[in-house]
């Protein structure tokens, strides 16, 4: 991360120092959300995508920082895995190996999308506290201008060195020397921001709230936990190293003290669903491929017609942007893994080696819904079996240590972006829910939340959520 001057116009804090060195119980679970070849979501696993940046290190100049205090900061699950601090020529402005540079953070839609997917990710939903809408789009402001630094690889503000002594810096500093690490923010709204749970319009847009952003239903054996679902508004942090995307929640809600409130969060491991074509797939948490028929994030046609939210789809503040549904689904690991192998391979559908369909002999060959149990997952999901619905997923595998029996506390953070929820999620969830039984018995979806994806930020002067206060 590379400090610069402060460039909020309050600029309380302008001078300029330099750089120093120095995220289920039961047998029955939920319903099944949907395997990749309908787009939705099963635990599962994204392609090999980006190298990991931090291999490429100055030698010496490598010291291990774990997830540790900056997740607890947040109430964040706690999760395996180290970050390599890095020292890019001492100001961290690259140059960068490829799978470390920065993404566009403004665009038509917002990055983190159709975007190939990185190795880690932390989400976070936020409750407002504030009930003054110029204070709500004040802090949009904010949020934005920090974003488009922290994805470009700088410090927020003044940096974590750049102010005066006698004040906190503006930034927390954990990234400091840490490249992008192709980081990317995306920000959502939800339906208890339009209307809270009391129906009060706080912030006057309850009639701008679109019809696309529906309240999911109670679907068969949900357990949900309030406290893990839910939230007015969200961001996602994906980036190939975990303490960049902890860096990046952590800097939005302590801009947001006092205005925002984190209401859950979850760290998110091993990417499950790609958007890079011909990428390698990697493995769920029950040890099968996954993603492997997911939407691409360069096939344009399929995401106009499946993921962005088109011109007469209403509303107009909406166009270019997307509905995100996040779902915490647990797995019953444990039962899981005393599963005989031939039934684990008739619940998915997939061989557990390959990944081929059943009945056939490559991963990618032609699924053949026939030769499937009739029960199989993937011929469950899979568009033909669904009205041809299509959604892409974005999803992560989560660790949260044990319960207090000793169980694994694991599973998959399903995340998955549509056109429209009541056209996407609702209808295929519902159909899982009902018919993907055998899988069910191994999962349980105990979180849930829904957001509208507002389109991207369009240049310096732009911001998130313009057009719904404009």
């Amino acid at each position: 991360m590379t400090q610069h001057p402060r460039e909020d116009p309050a600029g309380e804090r302008g001078v300029e120092r330099g750089e120093e060195s120095g995220t289920g119980s039961g047998d029955r679970g939920a319903g099944a959300a949907a395997d990749v070849d309908a787009g939705a979501g099963s635990a599962g696993s994204e392609g090999a995508g980006a190298t990991d940046a931090r291999r490429a290190t100055h030698p010496g100049r490598r010291a291990l920082l774990g997830w540790g205090g900056a997740g607890l900061a947040l109430g964040a699950a706690s999760a395996g895995g180290t970050a390599a601090a890095l020292e890019y020529g001492g100001d961290g402005t690259g140059p960068y190996p490829s799978s470390a540079a920065p993404v566009p953070f403004h665009g038509e839609h917002q990055a983190g999308i159709a975007t190939a997917v990185q190795d880690r990710l932390h989400f976070a939903a936020f409750d407002v506290l504030t009930d003054d809408r110029a204070a709500l789009e004040d802090l949009l402001h904010r949020w934005t201008r920090a974003a488009a630094r922290m994805t470009a690889g700088q410090t927020v503000g003044a940096g974590a060195v750049g102010g005066p002594d006698e004040a906190p810096p503006d930034d927390t500093g954990e990234a400091l020397g840490l490249p992008p690490s192709r980081l990317t923010l995306t920000f959502g709204l939800g339906p208890t921001l339009f209307e809270d749970g009391k129906g009060a319009d706080r912030f006057g847009i309850r009639d701008r709230r679109p019809a696309a952003l529906a309240d999911l239903p109670h679907f068969p054996g949900d357990d949900l936990d309030e406290k893990r679902s839910g939230g007015d508004l969200c961001v996602q942090a994906c980036a190939d190293d975990p303490q960049v995307a902890v860096h990046a929640v952590r800097n939005l809600a302590r801009i947001g003290f006092g205005k925002v409130a984190v209401r859950w969060s979850q760290l998110g491991f091993g990417k499950t669903s790609s958007t890079t074509p011909g990428a390698q797939t990697p493995r769920n948490l029950f040890g099968f491929k996954d993603g492997t028929r997911n939407i691409s994030g360069d096939d344009e046609t399929a995401l106009k017609r499946h993921v962005w939210v088109g011109g007469k789809d209403g509303p107009e503040w909406m166009t270019g942007g997307s509905y995100l549904v996040a779902r915490r689904i647990r797995m019953n690991i444990e039962i899981w893994d005393r599963t005989p192998l031939a039934e684990q391979e008739t619940i998915f559908g997939r061989s557990k080696g390959e990944g081929a369909p059943a009945g056939r002999k490559r991963e990618r060959d032609p699924v053949r819904l026939s030769a499937m149990a009739p029960y199989a997952h993937v011929r469950l999901a899979h568009p033909d079996s669904n009205g041809g619905v299509r959604i892409l997923r974005r999803g992560y595998n989560f660790t949260d240590g044990t319960d207090g029996l000793g169980r694994l506390e694991a599973g998959l953070f399903f995340l998955a972006y549509q056109r429209d929820v009541r056209e996407g999620f609702i209808p295929l969830q519902r159909h899982l829910a009902r018919k993907d039984t055998e899988l069910n018995e191994y999962i349980q979806h105990v979180g849930s939340a829904v957001f509208a994806v507002p389109p991207g930020v369009r240049g310096p002067d732009d911001w998130w959520a313009r057009q719904l206060f404009s």
